[in-house]
């Protein structure tokens, strides 16, 4: 645990004082003739992610300087290269001259602490933060702990994070929080009328399913997170090259924001009746895979023509949202790691975002600024869906000529959610090719956070 919250509004510990290179002087001015030519010497200059140790007269820590950036987002991580680089011990926020509320310093200390041990023992004891309780903090807590669930899961290799479990990861979830869990499995898939998620997944040893998690007061409006779940890709038939496939162990990234997304939805109570699906499945190589050139009927009554095995995800999520927009969805938001294309337009960081509706979109967005975790809206260019025109079935499931693949696989989905649904897509990388204080390399949450904020926002 690297961060205690206590009832004492001023918990002990040592301080730690937020400056930036502006205010340094200021910092300095409180420090003693032997403190200051510390920090001189010491070479700090109050540069992000910098931090300097100031001695008391014993020779001990006295307190810690830390300095912070300037950017959009900055307080949530403005103290995450601290747990595993301070001396072990106990931290509080001291008033320096710059400042961060406590809920930023829980979400971004606890992240800062954050390590995936599942298969590597992880030496060196963590610094703990000491807060004072508040809903705020909590709240932060579970945010954090959220981004964790989801880098723990994208960081989990295939062999142990398959369809059965991620459905017991929903199955735990639902548990803890009083909800309903149900599934469908293998070709029961077909009697129920989802078989672009069998088509799919039939190949693969083990046996693709539909998982559900339902939540809520009946009388409010109902939310629907819908979740890629690809467990791994080889492309299919129209394989993958090594280099292609080495991570897609990721590639149900989607899964892991949705899952998350709903356990902030039931922890922090919103007043919504939520649906949470999530089609798992592993695109495998087989004597049964399906093909390039075969159609499928799919969950909505569109027939679609396979123009590539390895645009899978948007075949998937198409029985699951068509199944969503039956319950009368006031919003239905998806994750997906879709696409190369929206990697090409926005890098690693920025997940693309597309929706029907401009107020929902706007309200993504404005959260997205408010707490710090990016995203850049693409559009829903209608005229593009000639691109994926089919002479044999109503539409090819991937376009002509490799253009506009983000916009591409969006304006698939697009037809499995009727204008009155407000719907949001995020096309997520889900994960961190570098590393930042806070955020190592491997899975990431992406998108998540703004996501959250716009459901607080407006029910």
């Amino acid at each position: 645990m690297t961060v205690v919250v206590e009832k004492s509004p001023a918990p002990k510990g040592t301080p730690i004082f937020l400056t930036d290179a502006k205010r340094l002087p200021r910092l300095r001015d409180r420090l003693t003739t032997a403190q200051r030519q510390w920090l001189e010497s010491s070479g700090f200059d109050g540069k992000p992610h910098t931090f300097a140790l100031i001695p008391g007269p014993d020779g001990r820590v006295e307190s810690v300087v830390s300095g912070f950036g300037n950017g959009n987002g900055d307080g949530a991580w403005a103290l995450a290269h601290l747990p595993a680089k301070l001396p072990a011990g106990r931290y509080v926020l001291g008033k320096g001259p710059v400042a961060i509320d406590a809920a930023e310093a829980a979400f971004g200390w606890s992240l800062g602490g954050y390590r995936f041990s599942r298969y590597k023992k992880r030496n060196g004891e963590l610094a703990t933060m000491a807060l004072p309780r508040s809903a705020a903090v909590s709240a932060a807590l579970e945010e954090a702990g959220a981004v964790a669930l989801v880098r723990d899961m994208v960081n989990t290799p295939a062999e142990d994070m398959g369809p059965a479990e991620i459905a017991a990861i929903v199955r735990a979830e639902a548990k803890s929080h009083g909800a309903t869990f149900s599934e469908v499995v293998g070709d029961e898939l077909l009697r129920r009328n989802f078989p672009a998620i069998h088509a799919v997944g039939r190949a693969a040893a083990r046996a693709p399913r539909l998982i559900e998690l339902s939540w809520g007061n009946p009388k409010h409006p109902r939310l629907a997170i819908v979740g890629k779940g690809v467990c791994f890709d080889t492309g299919g038939v129209d394989i993958k090259g090594a280099e292609g496939m080495r991570l897609m162990k990721k590639d149900m990234g989607g899964a892991a924001h949705a899952i998350a997304l709903a356990r902030l939805v039931m922890a922090q109570k919103l007043p919504y009746r939520l649906q949470l699906l999530v089609p798992a499945v592993e695109n495998a190589i087989a004597g049964n895979a399906y093909r390039p050139g075969d159609i499928f009927k799919t969950r909505a009554g569109h027939t679609i023509e396979i123009g590539n095995t390895d645009a899978e995800g948007r075949v998937i999520l198409c029985d699951a949202l068509a199944y969503a927009v039956e319950q009368a969805p006031k919003v239905v938001i998806d994750f997906a790691t879709l696409t190369g294309a929206a990697r090409v337009a926005l890098g690693p960081e920025v997940p693309a975002m597309f929706a029907n509706d401009d107020r929902l979109a706007r309200r993504l967005e404005r959260a997205s600024l408010a707490v710090g975790d990016p995203l850049w809206r693409l559009p829903l260019w209608r005229n593009y869906r000639r691109l994926f025109d089919s002479d044999m079935a109503d539409f090819n499931n991937s376009g002509r000529g490799g253009f506009a693949g983000a916009i591409v696989a969006a304006l698939f989905l697009d037809y499995f959610v009727p204008g009155d649904v407000a719907w949001a897509h995020f096309d997520t990388y889900a994960w961190n090719d570098a590393s930042r204080p806070g955020r190592p390399v491997g899975g990431e949450a992406q998108g998540l956070r703004a996501a959250l904020a716009a459901l607080k926002a407006r029910p």
